[in-house]
């Protein structure tokens, strides 16, 4: 019996992982300055969350399944969706009659359910870069402080929360952009620290 030849195809494809780091820092970014009292909830943060938070994300993770990456398509699917929940539980009561809004407990239990799917994340991140364990660190704490801060009707807490997403959106930002320059010039430009082993 003869034997088959296999031949390996090299993966050519860019990183997708800024494009879903930026997605995911800009929108948590622009949510978190509302948060933060600086302007109040629009169709630009609605919009961010449909297409940038929401698209871009999923389109990001759906490339990271492609490239075998079972954590980067996890994380940007998963916040993609976020993203699009989030906006469907602002949006879907003042558009369809007999859609409840979201109750106080009902907001907690989804923000909770959250930075509990993101704290497993986290535990992913130690074998990751620094970078990446810093915004996945300050994301279980933005949703625990959300929660918090919902569930005890206290808008300072959520202020505070809003200025703490703030630093874990940049971060992100920080992360997607120093991996398109870091590629592009082909040595570090902006570190993102060493991987943990």
């Amino acid at each position: 019996m003869a034997d088959i030849a296999t031949t390996e195809i090299k993966d050519t494809t860019a990183n997708p992982a800024p494009l879903g780091l930026l997605a995911f820092g800009m929108t948590t970014v622009l949510l978190n300055l509302h948060n933060a009292g600086y302007f109040e909830l629009s169709s630009m943060i609605l919009a961010m969350g449909i297409f940038y938070g929401g698209a871009a994300q999923v389109i990001a993770g759906i490339m990271e399944w492609k490239k075998n990456n079972t954590f980067g398509a996890t994380a940007f699917i998963s916040y993609g969706m976020f993203w699009l929940t989030l906006v469907a539980l602002i949006t879907l009561p003042k558009r369809i009659p007999g859609v409840a809004e979201t109750s106080g407990a009902a907001l907690v239990a989804y923000l909770i359910i959250w930075g509990v799917f993101t704290a497993g994340l986290f535990i992913g991140t130690l074998r990751l870069n620094r970078a990446l364990q810093f915004v996945f660190a300050t994301l279980v704490i933005l949703f625990f402080l959300l929660a918090i801060g919902h569930h005890l009707g206290n808008p300072a807490i959520t202020k505070f929360a809003g200025y703490e997403g703030i630093i874990c959106g940049l971060s992100a930002m920080y992360t997607g952009i120093a991996l398109v320059l870091n590629e592009v010039f082909g040595h570090v430009v902006l570190p993102i620290g060493p991987v943990k082993r």
